[in-house]
């Protein structure tokens, strides 16, 4: 791990998060403007001692979980697939939405006792979903469009990030059950939650004391 004669570096995820989140770091003081104006750069100052690092949320906690940024910023979704060893501090409160098992509108997902087969962008939190109900499920992985699935007949239902339910009612689909809430989590390395104590308790402080 890199000696801590750095500024506090914080990895954001790239889109929504990210604004919101410089949209925090504005409101306990910090000059944001290198961020807001940063062109193709990835590694931008956040006044004298902090840095920002913009990746993609599943690199954020990477580079967090690995200790070359102290902090970040990611949703509850990859957090809950992909787990990890580090600190999950605090929930920003924005970046809401949830979990959902959803398919064709009408259909009785939960009668019969064939294997229903699963289409999703998260296998880890889908298989745990159902394990926890008993149920033995076939899960396939899908990158794109998860709603394609149920429609071309590739499965039986699909677990996905739902915000307003739009795309869903728009492709001839409902939600059969809510799996869980999803927002902004505030994370932190534990070597560098010990190195540097004071100053991120300090920032974690302020942005308690700063949230909405």
């Amino acid at each position: 791990m890199e000696k801590v004669n750095r500024p506090l570096r914080i990895a954001l995820t790239k889109g929504r998060l990210e604004k919101d989140t410089v949209g925090l770091l504005e409101k306990i003081g910090y000059d944001c403007a290198a961020v807001r104006d940063k062109g193709r750069r990835l590694i931008l100052p956040v006044g004298d001692t902090i840095e920002v690092v913009l990746a993609k949320a599943a690199d954020v906690i990477t580079y967090v979980e690995n200790g070359v940024c102290d902090m970040g910023v990611v949703g509850k979704d990859t957090i809950m697939e992909m787990n990890g060893k580090f600190f999950e501090i605090a929930d920003l409160g924005f970046g809401k939405c949830r979990f959902a098992l959803a398919g064709k509108k009408g259909t009785d997902f939960y009668s019969g006792y064939n294997v229903k087969t699963i289409a999703t962008k998260y296998p880890n939190v889908s298989r745990s979903f159902f394990e926890k109900k008993g149920m033995d499920v076939d899960i396939v992985k899908i990158e794109g469009s998860v709603e394609l699935a149920p429609l071309l007949g590739l499965a039986d239902a699909i677990v996905d990030i739902v915000e307003t339910g739009t795309t869903l009612k728009e492709n001839g689909l409902e939600v059969f059950e809510d799996i869980s809430p999803i927002s902004a989590r505030l994370i932190v390395n534990m070597v560098s939650l010990k190195m540097r104590q004071q100053e991120i308790e300090s920032l974690i402080k302020l942005i308690e004391e700063n949230l909405n």
